[in-house]
């Protein structure tokens, strides 16, 4: 007989390398709001084949070897949870695949690695344990993610969670003495730092989480099982126990909610969310009462004795110990302390609100919230009543009182606790406490009974250390050298088991066990009853809490599938229709931050239903959509989607409610209830709240379409219910406040911290606009309100302006006004630019006029004029005026190295420019080329649709790539600039270099004017007349009156933008996985494209020059024709209008300037090839 072979690991480790990813689908299904690092998930990978090695090494070859080994491997309790999910998933295996794991593909591979054939059925079993359990360890590294308020699982956010798990422990590190997993002082700062408005908002929200936790844990896994059993516990008895803790959850779930619902629709212009309001709704109903008449009951006087009397009936003890290892322990100890956290819980709520009141900019926020304090005085002064007749009032984060772990509390405060009490040990061995503990639990001296000796015990989550007193010594930790106390022993509590002694007068009484794992023991002793039961609590927690938890999440998971909810059918409501890859493709092995699934393809349902999803809020794709909308859908046709996606029929009655409507009665099931709360409820919400956003962002489009604007006040004038009514007088004040802005026309009333710098005058003086030309008016002033009128046409353009080019399209002057005014008003000063160099015929004042338009674009170069800088470097470029070599040689070296520096911005696909805008501090009128490039690139690369399954569906991954781009302008679009109007030399709004010439007829006198003034070849030029009789001379581009702060701009953008992905998006499934994108929450400046394209790419209107480095001295050069109307794109362009159509940015630079296509400005070039 051939012996078995050996499980070669080393092959599985190496064959199971390629499904690590598929971990992350099992996070999602335990977290579906986090996401996790590759390394972490890589981690679980390592963990799970130290799992599988385990259960190969005992050979099965069927379904119940793997479940002894299973039994004998695995600790307690969770090897039978495992069992049972393994189980379920072999009888759920024969009708579909349960698995998120790939069992078809670990399946040969044990096979192979242990040398003979399986059953399938034992891979499938395998792999279920495999699932249970790393869903158990991304389901406790994420409660401990979400307490830290983070939303990304790490590598060490699993180890710091498993050190704190005993169960897990036990399981991956039965023999090791002590294992180093937690952070050292790298956690955020302390909490105790001055927190705005915002932040305490934002803590609380996450301390009601953990409270809704701790009450779900006493209701769901603490009171079941005295309700379930009314031949041990009458309902008096549970009522007696746990009073009106069914209440409290309820109205601590509503506050939740209405907070929750309160900061999604905060707008982005807000200060802060505006909570005062849930308060006092809440306040208002009385919904906090219970609050009293559960203190009254909790600590009455006789409270404890009762408790205890119950677990004292006959067959009490056995029932609850039956329930699980350790349950009657927990129940008798943890129990008592944790149904005080309620009581905290309410102290904190009048704590909070006086906070929160101090901290409100709000004046309606801040009544509100002065109500709710009024409203709430009576059960305040209740409360603390109660409390200071029945317990000391302690502090709300006192460990004893509370099961949870308070990571949220910041680290850094542990760390240096922990760090204190080892410092104030002598003889202290080994890793730092700090390293094997998250937090110190509590203190207090207790008798080692036996020898008798008195101990003083530190209790972290990792640790007990057992100290003896230096006598003498003062207590001072962290101040002297000298310690108090000196190192007896230390326990890892990992590897104890405590038990109770329940002699109430021998030698244990109020006593304890400490048993070791090699069977030892040590006995401890409290003073009295009451602080045993404070160690027992602690103690006890520590034990058991994972299971505790565990029987928490195994409870909520049970009651989820017993209470599924039942959605109307999609005949009735369109957007109930099941998704699929018909109607929604998700981006794969992606997620946004908080763990929302990325959209990357959809039906106009779909993309609806998500944008107003009841299962979670998704601002980003609420910002993306609206954007972005118009390139698949009209505003009309998103109105009417909305206001159905808003009416939701209620489903088809159960069979029971039916019974009882055909007799009469009007019954509300659980069922009903649960389905207007969870469903109807978010998804009404998140509909208005779209409405909010696009009247607050997106107003044109109600300013074009006064029928949209009546529909939508129609629509929200009709919504019913106490909980929308506050939205709807939002949006109906938005409307109101968007109404009046439009009657009232543009505001420029800005508030700056320091008063614009004065206005520069030269030549010409106020007044005197006859007078005003280039040379007259000072250099400074002309750049300053060039710079002004630029910002203002760059801050004008809106987002649907750009998407899906619109502004190259048939309405163009419907739906990209503002885009084109920004182009024509380019185009026209850089061709006035070229008209006044040219026309200035003597040599003397022409080099004057090409000086003075260089110092115009140093000012612009000082006040971040991007748009300014290269509309004269494109007028300095173009054919007329590049050609005039005897005038550059009258310019002084320094104007023409600035000159030479400026172009350089453009060279190597704007490098320098890239650079120098990423360091600058705002305000700025950045390149708008760039952009408009990198949007072509974008919609002409990228598919409108994608295939599936023969159906197209929308390619939202192209809208969200260009929603980046237009992000990133509107960032740059926040900040003014701290400068005065003047609006006699605001004539450069309406320049008309070209007069009544025709585009071919103004470019050919340019070039012919050129010609006559510096004929070509010539060695001496002919003489012209003087034009200007004023005097030549600068003044110079140094103000004349500098005072101190007239010139400061806000802190300089230092995050290097985010790199934006150009790469077509495949149009079918065969091709591969966009990647996605990120979120434009900086400035996101689009990297340089390769100098190595492909001559195949869009043509780029702003590609780079590609001649000299200097424009100065170099061979003759000639230039592309740019023109947008392409007539197989059917741009509808024509003849005399094509001019304001073109590009009004530099172009690239060719060598070979000939007089045929002297025609075009050199601002101008072509999109296609």
């Amino acid at each position: 007989m051939i012996a078995p072979k050996q499980p070669r690991f080393s092959t599985l480790e190496e064959a199971v390398s390629f499904w690590w990813y598929k971990v992350g689908n099992v996070l999602s299904q335990v977290h579906p709001k986090l996401s996790s690092q590759e390394e972490a998930l890589q981690y679980i990978e390592e963990l799970i084949l130290l799992l599988l090695s385990m259960l190969c090494q005992a050979q099965p070859r069927s379904v119940q070897d793997v479940e002894e080994r299973v039994q004998k491997s695995f600790p307690h309790p969770i090897d039978k949870w495992a069992i049972a999910d393994a189980q379920a998933a072999i009888e759920k295996r024969k009708r579909r695949n349960p698995l998120a794991l790939p069992v078809d593909k670990i399946h040969p591979l044990l096979k192979e690695v242990l040398g003979y054939k399986i059953d399938h059925q034992v891979s499938v079993y395998i792999v279920a344990v495999l699932e249970y359990i790393s869903a158990d360890i991304l389901k406790l590294a994420g409660n401990y993610v979400r307490n830290i308020r983070h939303y990304e699982i790490s590598q060490q956010d699993i180890t710091v969670a498993m050190c704190a798990d005993k169960v897990l422990m036990d399981m991956f590190h039965q023999d090791e003495e002590d294992i180093s997993g937690f952070p050292l002082m790298d956690e955020e700062p302390s909490a105790s730092e001055e927190q705005t408005y915002y932040d305490l908002v934002k803590t609380f929200m996450a301390e009601v989480r953990q409270y809704l936790r701790d009450l779900n844990l006493i209701i769901k896994v603490f009171r079941e099982p005295f309700a379930s059993n009314a031949m041990l516990f009458s309902h008096h008895d549970v009522e007696n126990i746990f009073s009106r803790i069914v209440d409290i959850h309820e109205v601590t779930l509503k506050l939740l909610g209405l907070i929750e619902d309160t900061v999604e629709m905060t707008d982005e212009g807000s200060p802060h969310p505006l909570v005062g309001s849930c308060f006092e709704d809440l306040a208002e109903e009385l919904a906090f009462d219970p609050y009293e008449s559960y203190a009254q009951d909790i600590l009455r006087t006789g409270f404890h004795d009762h408790f205890l009397s119950q677990l004292s009936k006959p067959g009490a003890a056995f029932y609850l110990q039956s329930i699980c290892e350790g349950f009657k322990e927990a129940v008798q100890y943890v129990l008592p302390r944790l149904l005080l956290t309620p009581v905290y819980h309410c102290l904190h709520y009048f704590e909070i609100l006086k906070q929160l009141e101090e901290k409100s900019e709000d004046e309606e926020d801040k009544e509100c919230l002065k109500q709710a304090i009024t409203a709430l005085l009576n059960l305040q002064s209740s409360m603390e009543r109660i409390c200071s007749k029945n317990m000391a009032k302690r502090r709300l984060s006192e460990s004893a009182c509370r099961f949870y772990s308070q990571q949220m509390k910041g680290k850094h405060l542990a760390i240096k606790k922990m760090n204190e009490i080892q410092k104030n040990i002598d003889g202290w061995e080994g890793k730092d406490i700090g390293q094997c503990c998250n937090e110190f639990i509590m203190e207090g001296t207790l008798t080692r009974v036996g020898a008798k000796h008195e101990r003083h015990i530190f209790l972290f989550d990792g640790l007990m250390v057992c100290c003896k007193s230096n006598h003498g010594q003062p207590r001072l930790p962290g101040a002297s050298s000298t310690a108090e106390y000196r190192l007896k022993e230390k326990f890892f509590m990992r590897k104890v088991q405590i038990n109770d002694k329940d002699d109430k007068e021998g030698e244990y009484r109020h006593a304890f066990e400490i048993i070791l794992k090699d069977g030892n023991s040590v006995v401890f002793a409290a003073k009295s009853a009451e602080e045993k039961n404070g160690w027992m609590a602690a103690l006890i927690s520590l034990q058991y809490r994972s299971t505790l938890e565990r029987m928490l999440d195994s409870a909520m998971l049970q009651e989820e599938k017993e209470e599924q909810m039942r959605l109307p059918g999609a005949e009735l409501y369109r957007f109930a229709t099941p998704d699929s890859e018909e109607n929604v493709v998700f981006e794969e092995n992606v997620q946004s931050k908080s763990g929302i699934p990325i959209i990357k393809a959809g039906t106009v349902l779909k993309l609806i239903e998500r944008l107003t999803f009841h299962m979670y809020a998704d601002p980003n794709f609420v910002r993306t959509f609206l954007t972005t909308y118009r390139s698949f859908c009209k505003p009309q046709e998103l109105l009417g989607l909305l206001m159905e996606r808003f009416e939701i029929p209620e489903p088809k009655p159960t069979e029971a409610d039916q019974m009882a409507i055909e007799n009469g009665d009007q019954p509300l099931s659980a069922e009903l209830k649960r389905f207007r709360k969870e469903f109807v409820q978010p998804v009404q919400l998140r509909v208005l709240n779209v409405c909010r956003h696009w009247v607050e962002h997106h107003f044109y489009d109600f300013e074009r379409d006064g029928q949209l604007l009546k529909r939508l006040e129609e629509f929200i004038a009709l919504v019913r219910g106490k909980a929308m009514k506050k939205w709807v007088e939002s949006i109906t004040k938005i409307i109101q406040r968007k109404k009046q802005a439009q009657a009232n026309g543009p505001s420029h009333n800005i508030t700056f911290e320091s008063s614009p710098p004065p206005i520069e005058w030269h030549l010409s003086k106020p007044g005197q606009t006859d007078q005003f030309d280039l040379m007259t008016l000072h250099p400074i002033e002309i750049a300053r309100q060039l710079t002004l009128l630029e910002s203002d046409f760059y801050r004008a353009v809106q987002p649907s302006e750009l998407v899906g080019s619109v502004w190259t399209k048939e309405d163009k002057e419907l739906n990209s006004p503002n885009l084109l005014r920004m182009i024509r008003h380019t185009t026209n000063l850089t061709l006035w630019f070229e008209k006044c160099i040219v026309e200035t015929e003597n040599l003397e004042e022409r080099a004057a006029v090409v000086a003075r338009i260089i110092e115009i674009l140093q000012v612009f170069q000082e006040l971040n004029n991007f748009n300014g800088v290269l509309e004269v470097v494109s007028a300095m470029n173009s054919s007329p005026v590049y050609r005039l070599d005897h005038t550059f040689e009258q310019i002084p070296s320094r104007q023409r190295k600035i000159l030479e520096e400026a172009h350089e911005l453009s060279e190597d696909h704007y490098k320098k420019y890239l650079a120098k805008l990423r360091s600058i501090n705002p305000p700025c009128v950045p390149f708008f080329g760039i952009y408009l490039t990198n949007i072509l690139k974008t919609e002409e690369g990228n598919p409108d649709f994608l295939k599936r399954h023969g159906k197209e569906l929308i390619n939202f991954s192209k809208r969200r790539k260009v929603a980046e781009i237009t992000g990133e302008i509107q960032q740059y679009q926040n900040q003014p600039y701290c400068l005065r109007v003047e609006s006699d030399i605001r004539f450069f709004e309406n320049l008309n270099p070209m007069e009544d010439k025709a585009e071919k007829e103004f470019a050919d006198y340019l070039f012919n004017k050129s010609l006559e003034i510096e004929p070509r070849n010539a060695r001496s030029l002919p003489r012209f007349a003087k034009k200007y009789t004023c005097p030549l001379k600068s003044p110079g581009v140094r103000p004349s009156s500098v005072r101190p702060g007239t010139m400061r701009h806000p802190t300089p953008l230092q995050n290097e933008p985010r790199k934006i992905s150009y790469s077509r998006i495949p149009d079918s499934e065969t091709e591969s996985v966009a990647s996605a994108p990120n979120s434009p929450r900086t400035p996101l400046t689009p990297p340089p494209a390769s100098a190595t394209s492909s001559s195949t790419d869009v043509g780029s209107v702003f590609d780079s020059p590609q001649g000299p480095s200097s424009p100065f001295h170099s061979s003759k050069l000639s230039l592309e024709q740019l023109c947008w109307d392409n007539p197989q794109k059917g741009n509808g362009f024509t003849g005399g209008d094509h001019r304001q159509l073109l590009s009004p940015y530099p172009p690239r630079l060719i060598r070979q300037r000939t007089p045929e296509l002297s025609g075009l400005p050199l601002v101008l070039r072509s999109l296609h090839r």
